[in-house]
């Protein structure tokens, strides 16, 4: 089996863009996180994955939760996602957002952001694999947030 330090440092040399994936709690709380590990999965139908540690905050609502949203940050949000990284009591406190069609909070000013209903849940080793089919989506202008080597970047291009 290969050392946890090494498949860490590996997994740093690929750069990934940056979400925050929010639902909302059965009491109509808007909730959300920051995941990297999130990815298209199909284009017909389309859907995405996002993948959830078993002991993040939101897998107890991620397991419930029938809607999610993926809101994609731009270079200009890193304090967004640094605070939905943290230990935060109202992570949404100061954040622009608005409900989407599916009830998921959408985050203001984000590079793109797509709202999907959940079809299946896959557990996996120390996460949870959580599919999502886009319903809505929309798209925005600037450059992506990115994440490198344990630090987040930016796109020059």
């Amino acid at each position: 089996m290969i050392d946890q330090d090494l498949f860490r440092a590996v997994l740093g040399r690929f750069a990934t863009g940056v979400t925050v994936v929010t639902t909302r709690d059965a009491d109509g709380t808007p909730h959300g996180m920051t995941v990297s590990a999130f990815s298209s999965l199909s284009l017909d139908p389309p859907l995405v994955l996002v993948c959830v540690a078993n002991n993040a905050t939101m897998a107890p609502l991620m397991a419930t939760a029938e809607h999610f949203a993926v809101n994609v940050l731009s270079s200009t949000q890193e304090a967004v996602s640094r605070r939905f990284a943290g230990v935060v009591h109202d992570r949404f406190a100061g954040i622009g957002f608005h409900e989407g069609r599916n009830g998921a909070p959408v985050l203001d000013e984000v590079l793109a952001w797509l709202q999907c209903r959940i079809v299946a849940r896959h557990p996996s080793g120390d996460h949870v694999i959580v599919i999502g089919e886009v319903e809505h989506a929309e798209v925005g202008d600037g450059k992506p947030l990115l994440y490198y080597r344990g630090g987040y970047a930016t796109l020059e291009r």
